[in-house]
C-alpha cells in the first residue's frame, strides 16, 4: 500500500510539470491525435521531469499490482489527483476551495477503507484467451483514440482521456498476466505486448487530449476508465478478494475515493501564468487581446499518465 501511494504521489506531482508543458507545445497537424506531440514535447524540460517521476511511479505501481489486489491499486492511482489538486496549490497558484479540501480528505478516507478491508492479490495466472484479449483490446484503445481524436469539442475530450483511462487499465491488468521476466516467456506472452502498446496509447491519447481539450472533462474519464474496468477483471478472472467479512468496506472505500477524485476532476485550470512566467503572460495578454473583452483566460490542465 505504501508503494501504491508513493506511486499516486510521484504521478500527480509529474502531471503539474507535465499538463504546463502539454499547453506551451504548438498543437502542429489539425487531427486530434498527433503522434509528433509526443515528440515535441519532450524538448520541455518539465515534461522530461515529469517523464522521470513517471518511470519512478510505474516501478512503484508494478511493486504494489505484484502484492495488492488491482481494485486497490487503481483507486490509489486515482487519488493521484488529489495529489495533484494539492501540489498545484503552491506550484501553480491554485487555490483550493473548501469543497475540494472536502474531496481530498474524501479521497484519502476511502483509501483508509481500502487499505483496511483489501485482501492479497488472487493467485489466478489469468487464461490464454484473457491474456489475448487484453491485447486485442490494447490494440482497440490505439484505433479507438485515433478516430476519437476527429470529434468535435467536448466530446472529443471525453472520449480521449475515457481512451487513456482504458490504455493504463490495460497496463494494471497486464502485470498480473506476466508472470516471469525471462526472456523467451516475456516474447510469446501476449501481455507483454499488450503492456507496451497501452501504456503507449495512453500517453498519446492523454496528451492530445490535455493539449487540445478540457482537461476536466477528459481527467473525468480517464478516472473512469483506469478504475472501473481493471478492478471488474481482477475480482472476475484473477481473483482478487477482500478480506473475510469486509466486502462493504472495501466497496465504500472504492466508492468514496473515485467520487472524490472525480470532484477534483477540474484540475487543472490553473492560470498558466503562473507557472510559465512572463513569456506565458504575453502569451496570455495577447490571446486575450485576439479574442476581444470577455474571454476567458487561458488555462492550464493537469495531467495523470
Amino acid at each position: 500500500m505504501s508503494c501504491a501511494l508513493a506511486s499516486a504521489v510521484c504521478f500527480g506531482t509529474a502531471s503539474v510539470f507535465q499538463a504546463v508543458a502539454a499547453r506551451d507545445t504548438p498543437p502542429g497537424t489539425g487531427s486530434g491525435v498527433d503522434a509528433r506531440l509526443l515528440l515535441r514535447v519532450l524538448t520541455q524540460w518539465r515534461y522530461l521531469l515529469g517523464l522521470s517521476l513517471d518511470g519512478l511511479g510505474f516501478l512503484l505501481e508494478l511493486v504494489a499490482l505484484r502484492t495488492l489486489p488491482i481494485y486497490t491499486v487503481g483507486a490509489a492511482l486515482a487519488a493521484t489527483l488529489a495529489v495533484t489538486a494539492v501540489v498545484a496549490a503552491p506550484v501553480l497558484g491554485a487555490r483550493l476551495k473548501r469543497a475540494e479540501w472536502l474531496a481530498v480528505v474524501v479521497v484519502c478516507g476511502g483509501l483508509a477503507l481500502l487499505a483496511l478491508s483489501s485482501g492479497a492479490e488472487g493467485h489466478r495466472a489469468g487464461t490464454p484467451a484473457l491474456r489475448i484479449g487484453v491485447l486485442v483490446f490494447a490494440l482497440a484503445v490505439l484505433g479507438g483514440g485515433t478516430l476519437a481524436g476527429r470529434l468535435p469539442g467536448r466530446a472529443r475530450a471525453a472520449a480521449l482521456g475515457l481512451g487513456a483511462g482504458f490504455g493504463f487499465g490495460v497496463v494494471e491488468v497486464a502485470v498480473r498476466l506476466i508472470d516471469t521476466v525471462r526472456p523467451v516467456e516475456l516474447l510469446t506472452n501476449p501481455a507483454s505486448y499488450a503492456l507496451l502498446i497501452g501504456g503507449g496509447a495512453a500517453f498519446l491519447l492523454l496528451t492530445s487530449a490535455l493539449q487540445r481539450g478540457s482537461v476536466t472533462t477528459a481527467t473525468a474519464g480517464m478516472v473512469i476508465g483506469e478504475t472501473l474496468g481493471p478492478a471488474l477483471v481482477g475480482v472476475a478472472w484473477l481473483g482478487d478478494r477482500t478480506r473475510d467479512g469486509l466486502v462493504p468496506l472495501a466497496l465504500a472505500g472504492f466508492a468514496l475515493a473515485v467520487v472524490g477524485a472525480l470532484a477534483l476532476a477540474r484540475f487543472g485550470e490553473a492560470p498558466a501564468e503562473e507557472t510559465t512566467g512572463g513569456r506565458a503572460d504575453e502569451r496570455a495578454d495577447a490571446a486575450a487581446s485576439e479574442a476581444g473583452p470577455g474571454s476567458a483566460p487561458a488555462t492550464v490542465p493537469t495531467e495523470r499518465p
